[in-house]
């Protein structure tokens, strides 16, 4: 007889909406088959097997050993009994296929999703619960799984072995969760997933599912509500505005183990960074991450940057957020290719030298309804206090930084990039928002911390937890944290109370230096200290200067249409920057399309503007940034002490009637450079700058260089003259030109 199961359940199992599906479907042995001491041990028992197959005409359970007609009992229910095999001691179910047949002429032989094990075990379970499963990814979202079976694949192949797609997602809200998709015509009612425990993880392996095929989880929730959401563990996506998930199975093959095994056996903080921000979708307009990766790499390569920083590269459903409101936080955007074409991509870089950093965006997620928010009917990703879980200047959700799953879907998140896509390094967007409570908030739109503060306690752990996990699952790679307020301790170690960033975006300095800029030459002694003011905190934390694509959009306009002047000293104005912001302490970072001198801001539209290139001015701006990334490279006393004071001395910094300014970079040997800023637009002849010694000096760059467009403007055979001046025992007599930067060397 069959093993009986009470009509009531067997109502909600053939309505798809049962939480335990293979408590009754799947196969079952009788009592008899329980082990080698059951009472019934010299008789072969039986084991009941039930299939859900809705409008099925006959069902037959096939087995090595014969075929057994299975019974309609309930709603699309059907049930067969089949003997038990023998397996050493002990009884067990035999592997079976099911044959269905259908009214209307559809006759197929299909495996059974019931009989296979959870692929989730209970310690991952555990670890997810607690929040520490550090490789999360592993365990949630889509795999694709083969296993050993005599039987083969229901197509009739016999290589022993079958494939299909494991499905776990976390919802614990949820009263049911089925597995929609490609592969059973969005209907879910066959494919329920069963609830593990009391963890919130549901759970389905369904054979024949391949990679490739879309699906959705379909989540009866808290509400009562079907949704339809796409996982949020997906590897993969369709192209916005579609919204279903796909299954991925990488077999992608790397080519870079030279650059992980010299990355992980550095610091990379303490040597040369040159970043190149990249937005993928308008460098180039409409190409792929394998195209990129012959023009993109050859270019970075060529203009000598080592890093390239693309802004985020997970999918987000709306191209016009630039990446910032993500949805599949493990999925590369697949505007661009496949996962293994992301691979593929940064691949090439690491085979050129090139480090690749992604911008990370664990803030803040929209509310598209097909993804994230309110997941399984409740507030589950996102923070439940209404004065804490909405931003209000973006219209997006803020994660529950709390609760230990989220927290460890975010951790996790992070050193799945590292680890799986060899990222070097996560910029991590708007960690200002994350840290107060009270970030672009009037009063009484905030609540004070337990301790009556406005620091966000749960996100500053939160932070604190992904740089020490990410750094220490990567070794050599960068956290960096664009952060814009005085926090203190944001690039100090955990262990000292620090968030742990290893960099951040020195935002005052962008700020400061691109408003000095903006005013015409004759105002700017009046605003002289707002370009001395970052040395008074530039060892505060470890800072990269940047001047990224916030600054070159939004009717900001684009790097040299913010220079006063005619053209001739817009591009002067360009030169400048540039090579102040080489020599400035702190690491290096600019925009694409920067380094052109484009004339129009940045639209995230449109190509940057590579007919610029067309004009000799726009070359020689091109030409000076790439010298200056070979120069930089090439001088240790530009990077090696860029966090310490001893790395840098003024020489001169009050001559605001001038517009200038002198100071020295110095390496760990006290070998120095020797930098003379002219912000003025009037050249200075017979310019006195201090130096720290006799003997004779070089110019080795000056950005007035006929190659970069400027007047062609010289020092040759500089000799110091000793004299106290400014301090210093020794001088030289300079022409500084206009809106120029003169770089010098001691010869001896």
């Amino acid at each position: 007889m069959p093993v009986p199961v009470p009509h009531t359940v067997l109502d909600e199992v053939s309505n798809g909406v049962y939480y335990d599906p293979h408590e009754v479907l799947g196969a079952h042995l009788d009592n008899a088959g329980m082990g080698p001491d059951s009472p019934a041990r010299g008789t072969r028992p039986s084991a009941t097997v039930r299939v859900l197959r809705p409008l099925a005409k006959t069902v037959e359970i096939l087995t090595q050993d014969g075929t057994y007609k299975a019974e309609h009992e309930w709603n699309g229910i059907f049930t067969a009994e089949i003997p038990a095999v023998k397996d050493g001691e002990r009884w067990t179910v035999p592997d079976y296929r099911i044959h269905t047949v259908y009214d209307h002429g559809e006759d197929n032989i299909q495996d059974d999703p019931y009989r296979y094990l959870p692929t989730v075990g209970e310690l991952d379970t555990y670890l997810i619960n607690e929040g520490r499963h550090e490789r999360l990814w592993d365990v949630l979202g889509a795999h694709v799984r083969t296993y050993l079976d005599p039987m083969g694949e229901p197509d009739g192949s016999s290589d022993g072995s079958v494939t299909g797609t494991s499905f776990a997602v976390w919802a614990p809200n949820a009263r049911t969760v089925r597995v929609v998709g490609d592969f059973n015509g969005w209907g879910g009612r066959q494919h329920a997933m069963r609830e593990l425990g009391s963890s919130g993880v549901w759970e389905l392996f369904i054979p024949g599912v391949k990679a490739g095929e879309r699906y959705k989880y379909e989540i009866l929730n808290a509400n009562n509500e079907w949704k339809q959401k796409a996982d949020p563990m997906e590897r993969f996506h369709q192209v916005p505005p579609e919204t279903a998930s796909i299954v991925v199975d990488s077999r992608y093959e790397w080519n870079d183990e030279n650059w992980m095994r010299e990355r992980a056996a550095k610091n990379p903080h303490l040597g040369p960074v040159s970043i190149y921000e990249v937005h993928a979708g308008s460098w180039k307009k409409g190409e792929s991450y394998r195209e990129l990766a012959e023009d993109l790499v050859g270019y970075v390569k060529d203009m000598g940057f080592t890093h390239v920083e693309f802004m985020p590269l997970a999918e987000h459903p709306f191209a016009g957020s630039w990446g910032y409101q993500v949805t599949g936080y493990y999925a590369p955007d697949s505007r661009h290719g496949s996962p293994d074409d992301l691979k593929y991509l940064i691949d090439r870089f690491h085979q050129e030298g090139i480090g690749v950093i992604m911008d990370w965006v664990p803030a803040h997620f929209p509310k598209d309804d097909f993804a994230l928010g309110r997941f399984d009917g409740t507030p589950l990703y996102e923070d439940p206090d209404p004065l804490r879980g909405e931003h209000p200047d973006w219209g997006t959700y803020i994660f529950n930084f709390g609760r230990n799953e989220v927290r460890n879907f975010l951790v996790a998140n992070a050193c799945y990039w590292i680890n799986e896509f060899h990222v070097d390094g996560l910029r991590v967007d708007a960690v200002s928002s994350m840290l107060y409570l009270d970030y672009s908030r009037e009063g009484g739109q905030w609540r004070p911390n337990k301790y009556g503060g406005n620091e966000n306690l749960e996100a500053i752990d939160f932070l604190k937890e992904a740089t020490a996990t990410a750094y220490r699952n990567g070794p050599g790679i960068m956290m960096i944290a664009e952060e814009s307020t005085a926090w203190q301790g944001v690039t100090a170690p955990t262990s000292s109370g620090g968030l742990g960033f290893g960099l951040k975006w020195n935002m005052g300095w962008m700020h400061d230096t691109l408003d000095y800029l903006s005013h015409h030459p004759l105002d700017r002694k009046w605003h002289h200290s707002e370009i001395t003011f970052s040395m008074v905190y530039a060892y505060s934390e470890h800072y990269i200067l940047p001047i990224s694509h916030d600054e070159v959009v939004h009717g900001k306009g684009s790097l040299i249409g913010r220079m006063p002047g005619d053209d001739w000293q817009r591009f002067a104005g360009v030169r400048a920057i540039f090579a102040y912001q080489w020599t400035h302490p702190g690491k290096n970072l600019t925009f694409m399309g920067n380094e052109l001198a484009q004339f129009g801001e940045w639209n995230e539209n449109w190509s940057i503007d590579w007919d610029s290139l067309n004009w000799e001015d726009h070359r020689g701006i091109q030409s000076l940034v790439r010298d200056l990334n070979r120069l930089y490279k090439d001088n240790r006393e530009l990077w090696e002490l860029d966090f310490e004071q001893q790395g840098f001395q003024w020489l001169t910094s009050d001559d605001g009637d001038h517009n200038t300014l002198s100071y020295m970079r110095l390496d760990k040997d006290g070998n120095p450079l020797v930098v003379v800023v002219n912000f003025s637009g009037t050249a200075w002849d017979n310019y006195q700058v201090p130096l720290p010694s006799g003997g004779k000096w070089a110019e080795i760059l000056t950005t007035d260089d006929a190659r970069y467009g400027g007047s062609d403007i010289h020092n040759t055979d500089i000799h110091a003259v000793e004299g106290e001046f400014h301090s210093r025992g020794w001088s030289a007599y300079l022409t500084v030109p206009a809106m120029g930067v003169v770089i010098l060397k001691p010869e001896n």
